[in-house]
């Protein structure tokens, strides 16, 4: 596989992607608590409803199966994914028989992707995701999309919520956006959409169901992530496992001197 395909892979997963001592690892839900369908007159009351039901972590570790299609290129891979709320989101990706072939670090700021396949090294700012999807995507945006939870910049009072065969659907605009969010019957995101016409690109995150319970709080089983940003076209298909919460994580990263730096 090229040096550009496993750049882009990493890219694909990561867009369309208080340590404490014991470990709580998920399970199937099995009688979720019954929920309030029903909106409220008060908008305000309705988003803290929906932001209630968020994952609350300090940091998640996560395993999936991945299928990749990039352009019509397929491709299967594991991951192993590791997130610090709010400062970093590790990724390390094995295939060829469990060996490494990939890590990624990203941060608020950064870009790294190591390529131990081809023994090369990719260092960018945040931004260079920008290609790959529209400029508002953020740090944040990941976290959300990989954890299931609501995207901060859509749940707000600007929003509209309305309420469909007993489900909640938020829709709004934010500045050339345009975007719907579809809750389940527990109040969590079932599905992303994100359009900027104008540019020519869209988003599209669906959740495979049923959530489940890690350690009182919902966790999805998987998710798939579409992207379009003119002539690029990706799908990442994730089967989520073993996942963690709080738990003490290391990010490791370094960059053997043998390897090229690449634009």
């Amino acid at each position: 596989m090229s040096v550009n395909i496993w750049n882009k892979l990493f890219l694909a997963a990561l867009l369309s992607t208080a340590l404490f001592a014991c470990k709580t690892r998920k399970k199937v839900v099995g009688n979720p608590p019954p929920v309030v369908n029903e909106l409220s007159n008060k908008k305000a009351e309705n988003i803290k409803l929906l932001k209630s039901k968020d994952l609350v972590f300090n940091t998640l570790a996560v395993k999936a199966k991945a299928k990749i299609d990039i352009g019509g290129s397929k491709n299967s891979a594991t991951m192993n994914i590791r997130m610090e709320k709010g400062r970093r989101i590790w990724v390390s990706i094995t295939a060829l028989a469990g060996i490494e072939v990939a890590r990624a670090l990203i941060t608020p700021d950064s870009v790294k992707v190591r390529n131990n396949f081809q023994s090369v090294y990719l260092k960018k700012p945040f931004s260079y995701l920008h290609r790959y999807a529209n400029k508002q995507i953020s740090f944040d945006w990941l976290e959300s999309i990989l954890s299931g939870n609501t995207i901060a910049d859509f749940v707000n009072e600007k929003a509209n919520i309305e309420e469909a065969d007993g489900l909640w659907v938020l829709d709004g605009e934010k500045e050339k956006l345009a975007y719907k969010v579809f809750f389940d019957a527990l109040m969590k995101v079932n599905q992303n959409t994100i359009n900027d016409v104008s540019a020519g690109q869209a988003l599209k995150v669906v959740y495979a169901g049923p959530y489940q319970d890690l350690g009182g709080s919902l966790f999805p089983k998987g998710v798939t992530i579409s992207s379009m940003a003119g002539t690029r076209n990706v799908n990442i298909e994730l089967e989520y496992s073993g996942a963690e919460r709080n738990v003490p994580l290391e990010f490791p990263f370094s960059v053997p001197g043998k390897y090229e730096v690449i634009n």
